[in-house]
């Protein structure tokens, strides 16, 4: 892809171009800028981005996630739409609603997708890990230190529900999601961990 970007001081400066964006960005830019926000029920990911087009550089940071992940989709890529600071607008190639919960909307979210050949940059409160996953090995992440991965979609499990988990609208505090490898998953620290005795992730082989 020609169109290329420079991750420096936390901020992510390219030239200009048509960018999928987070919502308030770009944080600076050089000449004129348009933006058109995305309408239709059916894109799911069009409360966290927005399509901006400027004539100059352009500088993408925002200061609640400092720590950006440059991720080139060698594969096609799934990445949680919330946590999408820029990427080239033709490098979406869909979004969807992710149901960590069969038949409920408890701790769904939004994901992006993008296109072989592409890139995206991701902003997250913390740092972030690439993590490979074998065939036949199972990787188990809490929902809100996903940031992105490759690979078919994660499932929800839930050990324990208790009776808060089905009175309160949230997703129960023991839900982990489990990808299954092959793939990669890009996870970061997870913001309420204090709210469960599990860890952030872990990897087991299948069946196990």
């Amino acid at each position: 892809m020609a169109l290329v970007v420079t991750i420096n001081g936390g901020f992510a400066e390219v030239d200009a171009g048509s960018w999928l964006a987070g919502r308030g960005q770009p944080a600076a830019f050089s000449g004129a800028l348009s933006r058109r926000r995305r309408t239709g029920w059916f894109l799911r990911d069009r409360s966290a981005l927005d399509l901006v087009e400027t004539t100059g550089r352009a500088w993408f940071a925002d200061a609640s996630r400092p720590f950006l992940t440059y991720i080139p989709c060698a594969a096609p890529l799934c990445a949680v739409s919330s946590k999408v600071l820029c990427a080239p607008a033709s490098a979406r190639a869909g979004a969807e609603l992710v149901k960590t919960i069969p038949m409920g909307s408890k701790g769904a979210f939004a994901v992006t997708k993008f296109a072989v050949s592409s890139w995206v940059v991701m902003a997250s409160a913390s740092r972030t890990t690439r993590i490979s996953v074998a065939e036949g090995e199972v990787l188990s992440v809490r929902p809100g230190a996903v940031v992105a991965w490759t690979g078919p979609h994660p499932t929800g499990y839930v050990q324990r529900i208790g009776i808060w988990d089905i009175l309160l609208p949230r997703a129960p505090r023991e839900l982990m999601l489990h990808f299954y490898g092959p793939c990669i998953v890009w996870a970061e620290g997870s913001p309420d961990l204090k709210a469960s005795n599990l860890p952030n992730f872990t990897r087991r082989a299948y069946g196990v």
